[in-house]
């Protein structure tokens, strides 16, 4: 159990994959407040639940996950959002800094990622 339940919201195109996350973090006592399938969703998800964190897909459809990062820590400064993918490509320290990113983590490693520690290091 994580020292600290956190509330998430999950952000990915693929409904399989949210409900892998939310399968991942309730086993990890979470809480999984929302999900979304895109830009817009994941914003009026966040106005609606005040997410402690969020998981988000770097690729949502034709819409890139850095953009969607940046638009959800411009409305919230500060909120704590992890980048995921199947694929590492285009992923860098600097892009994760410019968008807002705390961390990324491929998908395949899911399961053995200390997200707690990533969400909460600033």
């Amino acid at each position: 159990m994580p020292a600290r339940s956190l509330r998430i919201l999950v952000v990915d195109d693929q409904p399989a994959f949210r409900e892998v996350a939310r399968s991942v973090l309730e086993a990890r006592g979470h809480e999984v407040v929302a999900e979304a399938g895109d830009a817009a969703t994941a914003l009026d998800a966040l106005a609606r639940t005040a997410p402690d964190a969020v998981m988000l897909d770097k690729c949502l459809g034709a819409e890139s996950g850095f953009d969607v990062a940046r638009a959800l820590t411009q409305a919230r400064p500060g909120l704590p959002v992890i980048l995921v993918s199947a694929d590492d490509s285009g992923v860098c320290a600097a892009g994760l800094r410019a968008c807002g990113a705390r961390a990324f983590v491929l998908k395949p490693r899911l399961l053995e990622a200390d997200l707690e520690q990533l969400w909460l290091t600033a």
